[in-house]
């Protein structure tokens, strides 16, 4: 593998949703702790599913790979470390301060900063503390969806930034001492990203149009942020072995005319290709065959379970359910990769051409929705919730709630509206007023992948509190959120997957999350299925067979309703 040689200490893999970043990630930790490096392997993402990728059972502290030598592996967990930020923070106060001032401490940390911060501290320290990672040859991050890491990657420079030009001694935390503490391994943290002899970026994508745009995007983005060093992944390239299978054969013309239209930007870098496999590489067993030119065992074609069409629900119903309702949020949900976009994108269509006015607009920093959008019907409004515009509403917001101030009491304000989490504040703000807009229209909210979602769903418990007290002139589209989202008849919520082992039990894990905040979904959206297809490719038939297993665990153990999307209605 090209992206191999000549490797630095440090390796960022990072890329779409759904485009094998972890895969590609844990692959790599496994290839080199076979050739004698003590590794450790980081995931940053808030949906980490390393777990049953190593088949191991992680925390946030480096664990020995099960039956692998040389490799650990730990998950960054944001709750996790904020809880720890707020321990370190509180602790030596109990006992010394009154319990009322203990627990308007504790209120303070609560918030969306903290949580930030918390998980912020955590990646920068086994980034450049040296302590940290000590006794490793080689540190692996594999990173959550490219909009969340580029936020992550951002940060460094930002907080840095902020404490060096804060002149008020405060923050969104309170006093700057703790973060004063941090400046310096801020600062290592900007050097060591941009030093191409100490990091490599790997762009993880297929060969999709939307994961190559989306890699170009981000490929530039890491240039503005210094980081030099990037090398191209081009994962699951797929050839036809019989060119009978039409599926087959407008399967692979489809990634040949993605990778012959490959932006510029791209074609620059130094890139690696990886072959799909007919089994999806979880598992040690299929980590060890990633690499390998080609999968020795594609061309199984004993099915793997039962499954029965009856238990498949029918989609186009749903949408007219919706219809007749004629209000309230459609919102698409799942890990990265699964199809969220082109679902949302799909039923907005539907919708609109039913004569319905339709919103469709999305929450994930990485936003491709008006690309999936298409040909965009006269009464459908596309619109994306862009951080930077809400930082600039919430900023004028709070300064004009504030009223007279004097310049030392304007000055302290604006320094704390520096802060670079104020971002998720004014995110969580413009996704409130997304929900209270939709009373009398049918809104499409394409929400990002799993991980950052869970964090601003469970803004709507916690982000509230800071919102409200700041006396917010929005805080009944925040107080009224939580009510709207676990109504049935106004918010039907998707859970969208795959039919493969990993995005099914994410999913799972998500229900169970919104199971926890008093959330039903409506329903699961199982996309990309070859099911519906009569195929006859070696490869296609193998992974077909592989399906039968996971629609009928969808739809027995985990779905109210399911409905199901061939590869031919994405647009093959």
């Amino acid at each position: 593998m090209e992206f191999l040689n000549q490797l630095p200490r440090v390796l960022f893999f990072t890329g779409k949703g759904g485009v094998g970043k972890t895969s590609t990630a844990c692959a790599t930790a496994m290839h080199q702790a076979a050739t004698g490096e003590k590794v450790l392997l980081v995931s940053t993402d808030p949906a980490s599913n390393i777990d049953e990728v190593l088949e191991t059972e992680l925390s946030n502290k480096p664990t020995a790979v099960n039956n692998v030598d040389n490799l650990f592996a730990l998950n960054i967990d944001p709750r996790a470390a904020a809880a720890d930020y707020r321990a370190k923070a509180i602790d030596p106060y109990r006992g010394v301060l009154p319990d009322a001032v203990l627990e308007n401490m504790e209120e303070q940390l609560s918030g969306a900063c903290t949580l930030e911060i918390a998980a912020f501290d955590a990646f920068t320290e086994l980034l450049a503390d040296e302590k940290a990672t000590e006794g490793f040859d080689r540190v692996v991050f594999d990173t959550a969806p490219t909009g969340h890491t580029l936020r992550l990657l951002s940060l460094p420079k930002a907080w840095t930034g902020f404490v060096d030009d804060n002149s008020t001694g405060t923050s969104c935390l309170g006093p700057l001492a703790a973060l004063e503490k941090q400046t310096e391994l801020y600062a290592r943290a900007v050097e060591l990203l941009a030093n191409e002899k100490h990091t490599r970026l790997v762009l993880v994508t297929r060969p999709d149009q939307a994961a190559l745009k989306e890699a170009a995007r981000s490929s530039l983005e890491l240039l503005d942020l210094g980081i030099t060093n990037q090398h191209l992944v081009i994962n699951g390239l797929f050839q036809a072995t019989d060119t009978a299978d039409s599926v087959a054969v407008a399967l692979a013309k489809r990634a040949s005319d993605a990778l012959e239209a490959m932006p510029e930007q791209l074609r620059a870098l130094p890139q690696t290709t990886i072959a799909m496999k007919a089994n999806p590489p979880v598992g040690l067993q299929g980590l060890a065959t990633f690499f390998a030119p080609e999968c020795t065992s594609e061309a199984s074609t004993t099915a793997s379970g039962t499954f029965s069409a009856d238990n498949i629900d029918d989609l186009n119903a749903f949408v007219d359910e919706l219809a007749t309702s004629g209000r309230g949020v459609v919102m698409t949900m799942g890990k990265g990769g699964v199809g969220k976009t082109s679902v949302a994108a799909m039923i907005a269509r539907q919708l609109a051409n039913k004569g319905l006015p339709v919103t469709l607009t999305t929450t994930d920093p990485a936003a491709h929705v008006l690309d999936a959008a298409g040909e965009v019907p006269e009464n459908l409004a596309v619109e994306r919730i862009d951080p930077a515009a809400e930082i600039e509403r919430y900023k004028e917001e709070v300064i004009s709630e504030a009223g007279e101030l004097d310049d030392d009491g304007r000055a302290l304000l604006e320094e704390d509206l520096r802060s670079p989490c104020i971002e998720e504040i004014a995110v969580f703000q413009a996704f409130a007023r997304t929900v209270f807009q939709a009373d009398d229209m049918i809104t499409v909210i394409d929400t990002a992948p799993t991980g950052h979602t869970i964090l601003l769903l469970d803004a709507a418990q916690s982000y509230h509190r800071e919102v409200l007290k700041r006396g917010d002139a929005h805080s009944e589209e925040v107080s009224g959120l939580l009510p709207r989202l676990r109504d049935p008849s106004f918010t039907r919520l998707l859970i969208c997957t795959l039919p493969e082992t990993t995005p099914v039990h994410e999913a799972a894990d998500l229900q169970d999350d919104l199971a926890r905040a008093e959330i039903e979904p409506a329903g699961w959206v199982v996309n990309q299925s070859l099911t519906p297809l009569e195929v006859t490719d070696p490869l296609l038939v193998a992974r077909k067979n592989r399906e039968a297993r996971y629609l009928e665990e969808v739809s027995t153990q985990h779905a109210k309703r399911m409905f199901v999307l061939s590869w031919q209605q994405q647009g093959l």
